[in-house]
């Protein structure tokens, strides 16, 4: 009868203390990286280009919510994931010589969406265009140089 007891005595506890556990996790919800509990949002991807006719000597820094991210300068395109949601993209002509000022545009990226944006210039300010977005035929010959849209 002794060993019984002490067998008892020993694992007993160490059942209760691991039903403790088991309850306790399932009163807050189970575990937060469940497959389906996940809330995670896929993030979607953007895609900054150069028009063919930039400029060989210009390049542009860009800034993602305020953030420095890189100079694109000829031949260079950048390419990242984000988050989803509201973006602010900042660009800045470089070298700065005359007159330069930065523009901003926002993007709402989608989860799991492919945003992608050409960098233009004109009048020394470079600016972002989305892509895929139609242009007027006198702007398409003007970025292309070839007036065949």
């Amino acid at each position: 009868m002794k060993p019984t007891h002490n067998f008892a005595s020993i694992v007993l506890p160490i059942f209760a203390f691991v039903c403790a556990i088991f309850i306790s996790t399932i009163a807050q919800g189970g575990p937060p990286s469940g497959y389906l509990r996940s809330s995670h949002v896929p993030p979607g991807r953007l895609t900054i280009e150069r028009v063919p006719n930039f400029g060989w000597n210009l390049g542009f820094n860009l800034q993602i919510d305020g953030r420095p991210v890189r100079t694109l300068v000829q031949g260079r395109s950048y390419s990242t994931w984000l988050s989803a949601g509201p973006h602010v993209l900042t660009v800045l002509k470089v070298p700065a010589v005359g007159y330069t000022e930065p523009t901003s545009t926002t993007v709402n990226i989608e989860p799991g969406a492919d945003h992608l944006y050409v960098a233009m210039w004109d009048s020394g300010l470079v600016y972002l265009h989305p892509g895929g977005v139609w242009l007027t035929p006198g702007a398409y010959w003007q970025n292309r140089g070839n007036g065949v849209p």
